[in-house]
């Protein structure tokens, strides 16, 4: 799978701290690796978002809107069923634009929130307006979207700041240093999800070599028995607190089809799912 570097596919000028970008697409777009060399902040206009970083997910509509960290990440694009297309304004900013942002403005920070890569924020009217501001700004020419362009990206901060507090601020000039806990927060985050050792190894900003020679030093299991385990646990719990049948959950937890599934069940707990669930 390809890895896609924005901003710089999207041919913007990469010595910008700031740049704008009017996204549309009449392609769906699954799971595609993606590397943020700037911050975002995506506000979705018409479709639908999936996105998986290090410490986070969201699935989100045009009524949110996503700000990134800069990092790696894994993204799904999925087209409106109303207009069949996918439309979302993004607007990158760098580490030094943050920097200025909380000099210029005097904005006091703390280290109390957990840092996380990524936030979701919901819509309301001066969102939507903002948003159609962005929209009206790509149209025109980049000399004067150049001008224009940070001060739209403080009016959405001191918004932001000023309806949710500084904790996301910490967040995005909190750095990753420590590639071993971004390792196992991805483990961690990830261990329920239906995916591939590529796309772990991605997410921990690893190859895949790298990823199973520490996974198998730190879990002492390879990684397909230690996600298997814990799916099958989980399967477990569901059987016995959620009160569902072994067809209801089987794909949940990453199987194709029912046999595999209780015959992974029974090797596992030694008996099939449904004696589990009835004893």
């Amino acid at each position: 799978m390809k890895t896609v570097t924005l901003p710089i596919e999207l041919t913007l000028d990469k010595h910008m701290f700031t740049s704008l970008y009017y996204y549309q697409s009449t392609k769906e777009l699954a799971k595609q690796q993606i590397k943020l060399t700037k911050n975002v902040f995506s506000f979705l206009i018409d479709g639908q978002k999936e996105v998986f970083t290090n410490n986070s997910s969201f699935l989100i509509e045009n009524s949110s809107f996503l700000l990134m960290k800069s990092g790696h990440c894994l993204m799904t694009e999925k087209l409106s069923s109303i207009h069949k297309n996918y439309k979302s304004v993004l607007l990158f900013f760098s580490n030094e634009e943050i920097l200025q942002f909380i000099q210029k403005f005097d904005i006091k920070t703390s280290n109390s929130s957990v840092p996380q890569s990524a936030y979701s924020f919901q819509y309301d009217q001066f969102i939507k307006n903002y948003v159609n501001s962005l929209v009206d700004i790509s149209r025109l020419s980049p000399s004067i979207q150049k001008k224009m362009i940070r001060t739209k990206f403080e009016e959405i901060m001191i918004y932001l700041v000023e309806t949710n507090g500084t904790g996301f601020i910490n967040s995005m000039m909190t750095h990753q240093s420590n590639s071993f806990q971004n390792f196992l927060s991805v483990v961690e985050n990830n261990k329920l999800r239906k995916m591939t050792l590529k796309e772990l190894a991605f997410l921990s900003n690893m190859s895949v070599s790298t990823f199973k020679r520490e996974f198998e030093k730190h879990f002492h299991q390879s990684p397909s028995k230690w996600f298997l385990d814990k799916r099958l646990e989980h399967s477990a719990f569901m059987l016995k607190n959620n009160a569902k049948r072994p067809s209801e959950i089987y794909q949940e937890i990453g199987y194709e089809n029912l046999s595999n599934f209780i015959y992974a069940f029974k090797t596992k707990f030694g008996v099939t799912p449904k004696q589990y669930q009835l004893d």
